[in-house]
């Protein structure tokens, strides 16, 4: 079951794949029979209609047909064969900058060639460039219908040196060694009648009967595609409850709150936490309490409060003689946390210390030996608090900051730390990316979930504006007459030094032209090439207010926390996704005043850059542009599903398919109370590698 459609088979292993053609495919993805069977078209063509050449439309795809009236090799730049055509209403030009004697051979005057692609407008008549043709053997012949292809002609992804002939002749030997060995019906009856059988449904996606609707097919909507896209969903949804069910199979301490540091600590903050912080930290102390490891998500938009969260459920796991590890993914995030906990704990006699991997050998070596005597009780770092020589004594929570941005397999290392006598740790995992509900049902389905959804009193919306770069001297001097009002400014660049590719103003050219400009102000810069002394005191000095106007890179996308600042611009911000964009605009808007951020761009901006800069200029609220962003870029983008663990879907569009997910949620608890072996089968058949992200 687990290999009805040849999962477990190596592309090699086909007939007409030798190592070169395997390494072009596996840049697609594909690496099995499977993968290739489920590379679906893109879209599909009709090339068996003509259309005369007078009535041919710019830009359209067709296929228009004539007897060849000239053909030469002309000599521009480089050599280029243009061959001329005719028929009744007019005459068109085929135009090949690659060719080669047998391409110019069978284009001889004389004959008749039927041709595809799009119509492009040349000096005199309409051109095809490196049109797809054929020569006709008479003016009657359909020479572009293919072997084995009614009417359309699927199109499918491709990559450099692979073209679209060898990727149609081999979906067609897999599908006849399909056809050799049918893939069996692992769906109940009663399920599997709502779908076509697998192999028709294969069938009718890679060649579709003439009287298909081809836009069903692309779109989703048809039958024979639905049988997949539900089974795909089916399988991970599946998987994320055996995931559930086997971590609470799993025993971690029962923590129970006794206010030894938790009171004392709230008595020293000069606020009192948000309804929405309390709602969350009570669940928190909930699952914390339980015999079994929690497993809890905190969705919070920027500046909700994620990191007190995470206050108080750390010292409730100190309180029960537990350590804790908070896991970031930049240093300069991972140096904001150790100052703030530094501050909050160590006033409460609670030691905290942090690791990185610029730390000398010998600093290391001691944080090392304080973490595995005990004495250190809040670990802080990046990525180095996961290796070999990072062992706990009693590592009772694993709290990891932006999680998407970590490796599944980095995270479980660091979870497996804590595993002694068969006790495992709780994690918190906590993200400022925030993800549409009916999204995070199926993406975080192993997980329960906590949203803070207030912000702090105080707070005021941050108003956006989109200027191109040409209004920059106007942009200079609002952020000179803002810092005269005593506000402070970031600047923020994509670039650290100058690129050949890439036309970005530069940070460090940056520094310079507005010290130039500005010598009034006190202007410094932070980029993530510095050393972290040097990051630390750049910004300790901005958050003092010595530092009038900081000019960055995106290092300070997240965890810098400056009230004062009310400015930020950021240059070139047709380059950042509106996720990005989001996490810098939060920089500001933090304390009382009134707050701005100014997207500037340089002209032309594409369709997606101005969808992205409208999202932003109507909308402060995380969850909206997150959605907008899912619609603008995609869920796998987004949300970097390669690396957070979420399966690699092959099929599923999680924008295009969330209409399914409740069906599928209750399809999936069926299944796994009534048909138990089903839900593994399909499991085995869509995840393989399932069992890896069990804990991630």
């Amino acid at each position: 079951m687990a290999n009805r459609f040849f999962n477990h088979i190596p592309l090699i292993n086909l007939s007409g794949i030798g190592s070169n053609l395997e390494k072009k495919f596996h840049t697609l993805g594909i690496d099995s029979i499977q993968d290739l069977l489920f590379h679906f078209p893109l879209r599909y063509e009709d090339r068996t209609s003509s259309c005369s050449i007078g009535d041919v439309t710019i830009g359209e795809y067709t296929t228009i047909e004539g007897c060849i009236i000239k053909t030469e090799v002309i000599l521009k730049r480089k050599q280029m064969l243009v061959c001329h055509i005719q028929d009744e209403s007019g005459i068109a030009i085929l135009r090949f900058m690659n060719f080669n004697a047998g391409i110019k051979a069978s284009l001889a005057q004389g004959k008749w060639v039927s041709a595809y692609g799009e119509i492009k407008s040349g000096k005199n008549y309409p051109e095809i460039i490196h049109p797809q043709y054929k020569i006709k053997a008479n003016r009657e012949d359909n020479a572009l219908v293919e072997e084995g292809q009614e009417r359309y002609t699927p199109i499918y992804s491709t990559t450099y040196g692979l073209t679209q002939n060898v990727i149609r002749k081999l979906i067609q030997s897999a599908l006849l060694l399909l056809k050799r060995n049918p893939p069996a019906e692992i769906l109940p009856s009663q399920l599997a009648r709502l779908f076509l059988p697998a192999l028709d449904s294969l069938n009718i996606i890679h060649n579709p009967p003439i009287d298909t609707d081809i836009n069903q097919l692309v779109t989703g909507e048809h039958r024979a595609i639905k049988r997949f896209i539900f089974e795909e969903l089916l399988a991970y949804h599946l998987s994320m409850l055996l995931l559930k069910i086997d971590n609470q199979r799993q025993q971690a301490y029962a923590m129970r709150v006794n206010q030894k540091f938790i009171k004392p600590f709230l008595a020293s903050l000069p606020f009192t936490p948000t309804n929405a912080q309390q709602r969350v930290v009570r669940d928190i102390y909930k699952d914390m309490a339980k015999p079994v490891p929690m497993m809890r998500l905190i969705q919070g938009d920027v500046g909700s409060g994620k990191t007190l969260v995470a206050a108080l459920a750390a010292l409730n796991a100190i309180e029960n003689n537990q350590q804790v590890v908070l896991m970031a993914p930049t240093e300069i995030l991972a140096e904001q946390h150790y100052n703030n906990f530094k501050q909050w704990f160590e006033p409460l006699g609670i030691k905290v210390d942090w690791l990185s991997g610029r730390l000398t050998t010998k600093n290391k070596k001691l944080r090392y030996e304080g973490v595995q005597s005990g004495d250190i009780t809040m670990l802080i770092g990046t990525h180095a608090v996961f290796v070999d020589k990072v062992e706990f004594a009693t590592l009772g929570l694993v709290i990891i900051d932006e999680q998407h941005r970590f490796g599944v397999n980095q995270r479980l290392t660091l979870w497996e730390k804590g595993i002694k006598e068969s006790m495992h740790p709780h994690q918190l995992i906590m993200t400022a990316t925030p993800i549409p509900r009916t999204l995070a049902m199926t993406v975080y389905a192993d997980l329960d979930v906590s949203v803070i959804d207030e912000l702090p009193p105080g707070r005021t919306p941050v108003t956006t504006v989109v200027i191109p770069n040409s209004r920059r001297e106007e942009i200079i001097e609002k952020v000179n007459q803002a810092c005269l009002s005593a506000r402070q400014v970031y600047w923020v660049c994509t670039l650290v030094e100058e690129s050949e590719t890439l036309d970005a103003q530069a940070a460090e050219m940056l520094v310079e032209e507005l010290r130039e400009r500005l010598p009034n102000l006190s202007i410094a810069l932070i980029h993530g090439k510095m050393k972290s002394d040097e990051k630390q005191l750049v910004m300790q000095n901005f958050k003092a207010g010595n530092t009038q106007l900081l000019v960055a890179t995106t290092v300070i996308e997240v965890g810098v926390d400056v009230p004062n600042a009310s400015l930020m611009i950021i240059e070139n911000a047709e380059r950042l996704g509106l996720a990005q964009l989001h996490q810098l605009r939060g920089r500001v808007g933090r304390g009382s005043a009134v707050s701005h951020c100014v997207l500037m761009y340089q002209a032309p901006l594409s369709k997606v850059a101005q969808a992205r800069m409208r999202v932003m200029r109507e909308s402060n609220d995380g969850f909206v542009i997150a959605q907008k962003d899912l619609e603008i870029r995609g869920s796998g983008e987004i949300l970097g599903t390669r690396q957070m663990g979420v399966a690699n879907f092959k099929i599923v569009d999680l924008i295009r398919d969330q209409y399914l997910i409740s069906e599928v949620q209750e399809t999936s608890d069926y299944l796994q109370q009534n048909y138990p072996q089903v839900a593994q089968q399909l499991i085995a058949c869509w995840l393989p590698d399932r069992q890896k992200y069990i804990n991630a």
